[in-house]
């Protein structure tokens, strides 16, 4: 992707036409440039779990996130947090418009039948 960013993103907008969506994973490591924000058709933002592991005991990872979700928001993304292990995260992401999450909280990985079974059950 990142050796030829022109095509890469021609062929997002092809596949977007479509109706196929795209989630920028560990937003705020790594190669996810803020650049790549203004360059790629994303829909979704996924704040990396290193920044969420400490949002309610380290004042710096706090501001990041809070940080993440107001761009987002004026971007015009949807933003999930990924790495929410316990309500006090949860609650700390959603006082502050992230209302998707994922993690340890909800359920530690399973099987597609297990999670199809977990759907039935309304979990």
């Amino acid at each position: 992707m990142l050796d030829n960013v022109a095509d890469t993103i021609s062929k997002m907008h092809e596949i977007n036409v479509s109706g196929v969506s795209f989630s920028m994973d560990d937003f705020g490591t790594g190669y996810s440039s803020l650049q790549y924000l203004k360059l790629l058709p994303l829909d979704q933002i996924k704040i990396d779990q290193s920044f969420v592991r400490d949002i309610v005991t380290d004042p710096n990872d706090a501001a990041i996130v809070q940080t993440i979700i107001a761009m987002a928001e004026i971007l015009g993304f949807d933003v999930i947090a990924e790495g929410v292990e316990n309500e006090a995260q949860r609650e700390f992401l959603d006082l502050r418009g992230c209302p998707a999450f994922q993690g340890y909280l909800f359920s530690r990985p399973v099987s597609i039948e297990q999670f199809e079974d977990l759907l039935r059950q309304g979990v």
